[in-house]
C-alpha cells in the first residue's frame, strides 16, 4: 500500500492519534496515520460530555494527573488560535447529603495537590445565589472556575487538517489485522496487514483506543485488557440552556460492557437520568429531549494510563486512554515523542518547526453557540452569499459551510461526519426537515 516503508505508523485516529500525528509531524519524519473507521475522531472521541479539564480530581501523581495539567493547557491554547469553541463556564461540585458535603474538603485537598489552587467552596447560600434554579436540598459545592466545554468534534478534525497541511498522509478504512516483524539492521520496523493492504513502517505508535489492547497484544504486549465502559447521556433542546450558567455534571452513567461496538441506550440508563436530573435541576421537566447517545470509554484493569516506549520493538502504546483523553490529548503527544526519542526514534525539528505550532494552525469552522457562526456575519455573506442560505434551519447550517466542509483537507465520509463539521442535521428535529437537501449536497446534486 506504501511506497516505502515510512518512518512511523500512528494507529487510531481519534482525538489522542491525531494530536500525536500532529505533534510528529514537527519533525522530519515519513508519517502516516491510518484507523479502521472511515473518518477521524469517530470513537470515544465523537461520544463523551465535551468537558476541557483541570485535572482538579485526577489522582495525585499519577501520570494522568501529570498529563491531564499540561494538555489542558496546552488545549486551551492551542484551540484559540485554531477557532476551536471553548467556553470557560467552570463547574460546580454539589453535595446533596451530610456524606457528600463531608467528602468536599478531601477532594478539594486532592485538587490541591494536584496543583490547581483556584478551587474554593461554596456554602449553600452561595451556590443558590450562582445558580437559583437548582432543586431544593443542595448543602454545599465546591467552586472549580476553569473547568470548561469544548467542542469534541473539531479538536481531532483540527489535529488531523494540520498533520495532513504537514504531510502526514492520512488512511482510512484500514483495520490492522496483524504485523509481521521486518528484520535488518536501519531497515528493522513492522509490516502492518491491513484491510487496504499493507504497510511497513519502522516504527508504531498504538493510539487504537478501544482497540489499544489488541493491538497491543500484536506488538508482544499484554500488559493491560480494555473492558468497555458505556456512559449514557441526554442532550436536551438548546432552548434549556439558561436554566444553567456552570457545568453541574449528572452522569454519564458507568457499565462494563463486553461488546466493544456497544452504544446502545438502553430505557433503564435514560429513566435514571432523567429523573435525577428532575430532581437536581426542575426546569428540565418542561424541556425538550434532542437526543441520547453513548459513548464507550477504554477503561482498564489499571488506573492509570498504560503508556510506555520499547526501543527494541520499535514501538510505543498510548492506551488505557479513558475520558480524560480530550482535555490530555496534547500533553499525551508531547509525552509520546518524548519516550520515542528516548528508546531511540531520532526526532529532528523540521526548519521553523521546533516548537509551539507547526505552522499557522487551521482555521476552523466555529460550531459553537458563544461565538459568530456564519449566518451572523454579514460581511462574510455579502463577499459569499452562500453563507447566508440556510439549509439546516434547527442549526443554522448554510450551503457555505457545507460547501465547504466536503472541500476541506479532511472531507466527511458520511453524513455523520458532515454533522460533525457543520451541526447539519443535529438539532431538534434530527434532520427529519433538512435531510434531504443535505444529502444532495453531500452527494454533489445541490
Amino acid at each position: 500500500m506504501t511506497r516505502a516503508a515510512a518512518d512511523v505508523v500512528i494507529i487510531g485516529a481519534g482525538v489522542v492519534g491525531t494530536a500525536i500525528a500532529r505533534t510528529l509531524a514537527r519533525y522530519a519524519l515519513d508519517l502516516v496515520l491510518l484507523d479502521a473507521a472511515p473518518d477521524v475522531g469517530t470513537g470515544t472521541s465523537k461520544a463523551n460530555t465535551a468537558i476541557l479539564h483541570t485535572g482538579f480530581d485526577a489522582k495525585p501523581g499519577s501520570l494522568e494527573s501529570r498529563l491531564l495539567g499540561r494538555g489542558s493547557a496546552l488545549l486551551r491554547s492551542y484551540a484559540a488560535a485554531a477557532g476551536i469553541p471553548v467556553e470557560r463556564t467552570g463547574a460546580l461540585l454539589v453535595a446533596w447529603t451530610p456524606e457528600q458535603l463531608a467528602a468536599l474538603p478531601g477532594i478539594e485537598a486532592n485538587a490541591r495537590r494536584n496543583g490547581y489552587l483556584a478551587i474554593r467552596p461554596l456554602r449553600a447560600a452561595e451556590l443558590y445565589a450562582r445558580e437559583p434554579r437548582l432543586g431544593p436540598g443542595a448543602a454545599g459545592a465546591l467552586e472549580i472556575p476553569d473547568e470548561s466545554i469544548v467542542c469534541p468534534w473539531t479538536t481531532p478534525l483540527a489535529f488531523a487538517t494540520e498533520a495532513v497541511g504537514a504531510g502526514v498522509r492520512l488512511l482510512l478504512s484500514a483495520r490492522v489485522t496483524g504485523v509481521t516483524g521486518i528484520a535488518g539492521g536501519d531497515g528493522a520496523g513492522w509490516e502492518l496487514s491491513t484491510t487496504r493492504g499493507p504497510v511497513r513502517c519502522r516504527w508504531v505508535v498504538n493510539a487504537a483506543g478501544l482497540g489499544s489492547d489488541l493491538i497491543d497484544a500484536m506488538f508482544g504486549g499484554g500488559g493491560f485488557t480494555i473492558t468497555p465502559r458505556r456512559g449514557e447521556l441526554i442532550v436536551f433542546d438548546k432552548l434549556a440552556r439558561p436554566l444553567l450558567r456552570s457545568i453541574l455534571l449528572l452522569g454519564p452513567t458507568a457499565q462494563d460492557v463486553p461488546d466493544r461496538s456497544n452504544t446502545a441506550t438502553t430505557a433503564a440508563g435514560l429513566r435514571s437520568l432523567l429523573a435525577l436530573g428532575q430532581r437536581i435541576l426542575p426546569g428540565l421537566a418542561g424541556e425538550e429531549v434532542t437526543s441520547a447517545y453513548a459513548g464507550l470509554r477504554a477503561a482498564t484493569e489499571h488506573a492509570d494510563y498504560q503508556v510506555y516506549a520499547d526501543g527494541r520493538r520499535r514501538y510505543a502504546c498510548a492506551g488505557g486512554i479513558r475520558s480524560t483523553g480530550l482535555s490530555a490529548s496534547l500533553g499525551i503527544a508531547e509525552h509520546v515523542a518524548g519516550l520515542l526519542a528516548e528508546a531511540g526514534l531520532r526526532l529532528v525539528p523540521r526548519p521553523g518547526r521546533a516548537a509551539g505550532f507547526i505552522g499557522a494552525p487551521p482555521a476552523m469552522p466555529y460550531l459553537g453557540e458563544a461565538g459568530t457562526r456564519p449566518y451572523q456575519d454579514t460581511a462574510k455573506i455579502a463577499a459569499d452569499p452562500a453563507y447566508g442560505e440556510i439549509v439546516c434551519h434547527c442549526e443554522r447550517v448554510s450551503r457555505g459551510e457545507i460547501r465547504d466542509a466536503l472541500a476541506s483537507p479532511v472531507p466527511p465520509a458520511d453524513l455523520g461526519g458532515l454533522r460533525r463539521r457543520t451541526r447539519a442535521g443535529n438539532g431538534r428535529c434530527q434532520g427529519f426537515y433538512c435531510a434531504a437537501a443535505v444529502s444532495r449536497l453531500m452527494a454533489g446534486r445541490g
